[in-house]
């Protein structure tokens, strides 16, 4: 179904976004969506940092890896 829009069919899609919500309110939420990326990236870049860092020292590596409880609680139902 999709493959049959074409370069006119976008400009047409593109033109009835602009008239429905104009120029401001559509450059307003590109800018909160690249706002977004970029808080995004910076996160993984963040993450990545951590994670690198904790790779350093074996032993809080290895805590970080084991999350799974030593021994399963029973239900006392």
């Amino acid at each position: 179904m999709l493959n049959n829009i074409g370069l006119p069919g976008l400009l047409l899609i593109a033109v009835v976004v602009l008239v429905l919500f104009g120029r401001g309110k559509i450059s307003s939420l590109m800018g909160e969506v690249g706002k977004g990326i970029t808080s995004f990236k910076k996160g993984v870049a963040e993450g990545n940092k951590e994670i690198e860092d904790g790779a350093k020292d074996e032993e809080t590596a290895e805590t970080a890896r084991d999350v799974t409880p030593a021994e399963k609680e029973k239900d006392k139902a």
